[in-house]
Order: structure tokens, then C-alpha cells, then sequence
């Protein structure tokens, strides 16, 4: 069983000076195909808007997404139905608009992948911790499969809006098709490219395919989370790795390729320490890969450090976000193989004892049939967050007791809200109708492309 990674399938399938005749570069966009300015996918609360839907053989080479999902604090000055974006950037002490983006819809949208008509896909997970934005944080960083970019002035807030981008190859042999579901409860906007190649020649039968996953413990079950880390108390032996967090087990033929992980620990220790455990095949003590600590793992030392490296490093530090820390380590030099299974997982703390807010996003590279791959529900999914002290206590006063002038105030900012949302729902829907049409569009406009690459080889 070959396991090679699919990173030059191009040349490995064809050959390079075959290359350029029997493969075709395309790409499947939110672009407005009516040649107007409105370049954007709505998704309404609880739709599934199909990004992608690509007859193969071909390999999916670039993904790129931007978006938003902001919530109407109050009404604006703009008419939502006269607008050529999906969000203002204007700042809410102007008055013209008062809107805030939703600081956890990084959760709340699910990304899916199906490769060659799986009725399973082979890639679920929450949208942000799939591209590396853990605990719906967004932090500038960049490594060799993805890169994130954020403003200054979002940088390391929770929802803060995005350029999200994978260069992880995602080969299909006939089909590819791409999802994203708004399990909020407000509209979500997406903007995004899906490049891809088509090729002439069906893909070798041991092709392993992209898979992603997302997991989470909330929170772990730590024996001592009451234990100062690295105290005497913690020196408990952990020689079965029962009670790890796990990472990814599944069973197949592959090779995993890392992982994103996301801490909320809060305790004011350390949420490191716990090793590493990697069982491959038909171990069962002690595992092909045990490494000696958390930090060790992601390849840092003496703690994590602020930094981005090509193959691991740190999104979030606790540094500058107290409490949270988002990392990522990828086996892309050294992929770790197996033939039968694998279960990749890590200790929380020393022999597990600590109790933190641990989730992770997986990828691996396998043969079909994909696992399943289950999901929490989104209630489960959303970030903590420390209190917001403005919104502890805020008693609104008794309308009655004012005078004239106030009540008639208040009043006219209900009457211009009730009107702002009327028009601004009327935008959605209109919007989201027409995402429903560019589906179609999309899925259409991939079809003419394979038809049109075919013909040239003839």
C-alpha cells in the first residue's frame, strides 16, 4: 500500500512534460456571476450552502475564506437594501450604524468535505478551527498549510473577521464537493476561492485522501485540577495512556499530518506538561511515539513561545490572551504512517490531571471509506469566554417613570429598529436567494470547464 502525501500529484500522476497538456487549473468562486458587485454567499440561520461540487478525476490545491455574521444592535442610518457590501466598517461611535460581529460564529459554522459521492464526509469541523482559528480567536500567523490574516484592530478578539488559507492538496477521483452549514441564528456572509485541477487520467487506486476533524473535551477529566503543575503532587505514573485526550483514532491506511490545539485553561498555572502518545497499528504499551511534554510535542521548549514556523508554532499565546493558547504542529516532513489504525492523543496535564477547556482539529490523509466523523451539537461547540463586566447587572429603567420627551425618544429608535430590520431581512433574503441560484451556477460553470478540458485532448 502506497503512503505517499499527495503534495506534487500533478507530477507524480503525469509526469512533468505531460503535465501541462492533461491537467486543467480552474477555480469554483462566490464571484457574482451577474457582473455585479455583490460577491458574497448568504446563508441563512440553519441552511447548508454548497461551496463546491467538482466531477473529477482532480485535486482541490487553494482554499481561501473571508467572512463575517454580525448582529443589528441598532438602527443604522444606511438602508441595508441600497448596500453593495456585506458589512460596514464604520465605527460604532459615529452613529451611523451600530453592529457587532458575532464573536462565536467561528463555531457555529460547520465545513464539510465529500470526496467521489461518500455518503460520510471525510472532513467535518467547525469553520474557524479548521483553518486554525481555536476558540473562535483570530490571530495572524502563517505556516506552510495555512495562513491566517488579520487586522491590527481584531487581531485576538473573539469573531475578529479574517483571510483564511489551506494549501493542503485534496485529491478526488470523481467528485469533490464542499459545504458550509450557518447553525447560528443570524445570517452568515462568505466570501471564498476553491482552486483546483482537473486531470484526464483517473488517480491511482492507493490515492489517500484529506481528512479533518474536531474534537473537544469540555473540560477534560483531570484527577487534581486543584494541583499546582510540576508540584510533588503531580508525579503520578501514566503507563497505559488511558484517559488522554484524544486527537484522532480512526482505522485505515494513512498517514497523519498534524494538528491544531486550543487551551482554555484558567487555573493561573500551566496547562502543559502531559505527553504525547501516538499508538500506531497494534500497540498497546508502550506506543511507537511518546514524546515528554505539550510544548515539547509542538516542538517548543521551556513553555510556548510567540512565534510562527512553517511547521509548528503558536497562534494565541497566554501571553497576550490570559488563560488561552492556540497551537499547531504539522508532520508534513515527517508524516507518521500506519497500515491498520492509529490513535494520536496527548495527556492534559501530568498523568491527566488537569481539567481544561482542551479541542483540536486533526488531518490526516487515508483511504476510503472515510470514517464517521461525528459532531457536536453547536451548543456545545462555543467558545468560553471570561465575563463581560458592562453587561453584568445593566437594568434597563421603567419607561413609565420618564418624562415625555424620553419616552417619545425611545419610542422612535423601536419604530426606525422594527424598520431597519424589516429592510435588512429583505436584503438577506434577497441575497440568500440569489446564493441559491449561484450554487447551481457553480456547479454548472465546473461542469462546462471539464467539458471544455476534455474536448482540448481530443
Amino acid at each position: 500500500m502506497s503512503q505517499n502525501l499527495p503534495f506534487a500529484i500533478g507530477d507524480d500522476l503525469l509526469g512533468r512534460a505531460a503535465k501541462r497538456r492533461l491537467a486543467r487549473s480552474a477555480r469554483v468562486s462566490s464571484w457574482d456571476q451577474t457582473g455585479g458587485n455583490e460577491d458574497a454567499f448568504v446563508v441563512m440561520p440553519g441552511e447548508t450552502a454548497v461551496l463546491a461540487d467538482i466531477e473529477g478525476p482532480g485535486c482541490i490545491t487553494h482554499l481561501w475564506f473571508t467572512q463575517t455574521c454580525r448582529r443589528i444592535i441598532g438602527p443604522g442610518l444606511i438602508d441595508p437594501r441600497q448596500a453593495g457590501v456585506a458589512m460596514l466598517e464604520i465605527h460604532n461611535a459615529l452613529g451611523v450604524n451600530w453592529e457587532i460581529t458575532d464573536p462565536d460564529y467561528y463555531r457555529k459554522v460547520l465545513i464539510r468535505m465529500y470526496w467521489d459521492d461518500q455518503e460520510e464526509p471525510s472532513v467535518v469541523a467547525p469553520l474557524g478551527d479548521f483553518f486554525c482559528v481555536g476558540n473562535s480567536i483570530a490571530g495572524n500567523f502563517a505556516s506552510l498549510p495555512f495562513t491566517v490574516s488579520v487586522k491590527d484592530d481584531e487581531r485576538l478578539k473573539f469573531g475578529g473577521p479574517a483571510a483564511l488559507n489551506c494549501y493542503l492538496p485534496m485529491p478526488f477521483n470523481s467528485r469533490a464537493r464542499i459545504e458550509v452549514e450557518n447553525q447560528n441564528d443570524v445570517a452568515y456572509v462568505q466570501y471564498y476561492y476553491v482552486d483546483y485541477e482537473l486531470y484526464a487520467e483517473p488517480l491511482p487506486e492507493d490515492t489517500l485522501y484529506f481528512h479533518a476533524h474536531w474534537r473537544r473535551e469540555n473540560p477534560c477529566d483531570g484527577w487534581g485540577p486543584d494541583l499546582q503543575v510540576n508540584s510533588l503532587e503531580t508525579q503520578v505514573p501514566n503507563l497505559d495512556g488511558a484517559g488522554n485526550y484524544v486527537i484522532l483514532e480512526t482505522e485505515g491506511a494513512g498517514n497523519y499530518i498534524g494538528c491544531n490545539h486550543s487551551v482554555a485553561h484558567f487555573p493561573g498555572t500551566w496547562w502543559g506538561e502531559g505527553d504525547d502518545m501516538i499508538f500506531i497499528d497494534d500497540d498497546v504499551w508502550p506506543p511507537s511515539m511518546h514524546g515528554t511534554g505539550g510544548e515539547d510535542y509542538f516542538n517548543q521548549a521551556w513553555g510556548m513561545q510567540r512565534n510562527a514556523f512553517p511547521f509548528c508554532g503558536t497562534i494565541v499565546h497566554e501571553g497576550d490572551v490570559p488563560g488561552y493558547q492556540v497551537s499547531y504542529r504539522f508532520h508534513l516532513a515527517d508524516p507518521v504512517r500506519f497500515d491498520k489504525k492509529i490513535k494520536v492523543t496527548m495527556e492534559h496535564g501530568h498523568a491527566n490531571h488537569l481539567a481544561d477547556d482542551w479541542a483540536s482539529t486533526a488531518y490526516w490523509y487515508q483511504t476510503l471509506p472515510s470514517p464517521r466523523l461525528d459532531m457536536l451539537p453547536v451548543e456545545e461547540r462555543l467558545p468560553r469566554r471570561p465575563a463581560s463586566p458592562p453587561a453584568d447587572g445593566v437594568v434597563l429603567p421603567d419607561r413609565d417613570t420618564l418624562d415625555e420627551v424620553r419616552q417619545a425618544m425611545l419610542r422612535q429608535r423601536d419604530e426606525r429598529m422594527n424598520e431597519f430590520e424589516r429592510r435588512r431581512a429583505e436584503w438577506l433574503e434577497r441575497r440568500a436567494q440569489d446564493t441559491r441560484e449561484r450554487q447551481a451556477a457553480n456547479a454548472e460553470n465546473a461542469s462546462r470547464i471539464r467539458a471544455s478540458f476534455l474536448e482540448g485532448l481530443r
